[in-house]
């Protein structure tokens, strides 16, 4: 799941193959997971800062699920994701 998160953040934010950081390599995944959850409308993208990374905000709150329904919730907008660019049908 981090891998496949860390290469949506990568793709959001458009700046090809590069070195990141470990702290980057969280900010990337924290793009990810506000990329997929704003296709249910829990995040809103507002910009992007200097260095060009996009910056979010939270809409409403996220249902208060337990670890395993977190983790599905999170899959299902992941392959909402991928299908919305046309990777998958």
């Amino acid at each position: 799941m981090d891998g496949i998160l860390f290469l949506i953040g990568i793709q959001e934010l458009g700046s090809g193959k590069q070195e990141f950081s470990k702290e980057e390599k969280q900010d990337l995944m924290h793009i990810a997971v506000c990329t997929v959850l704003s296709l249910s409308g829990y995040y809103a993208p507002e910009g992007n800062d200097e260095e060009g990374w996009p910056h979010f905000k939270q809409l409403k709150p996220l249902p208060g699920f337990i670890m395993i329904e977190q983790e599905n919730f999170l899959k299902d907008h992941i392959l909402l994701y991928f299908q919305n660019q046309k990777f998958i049908d």
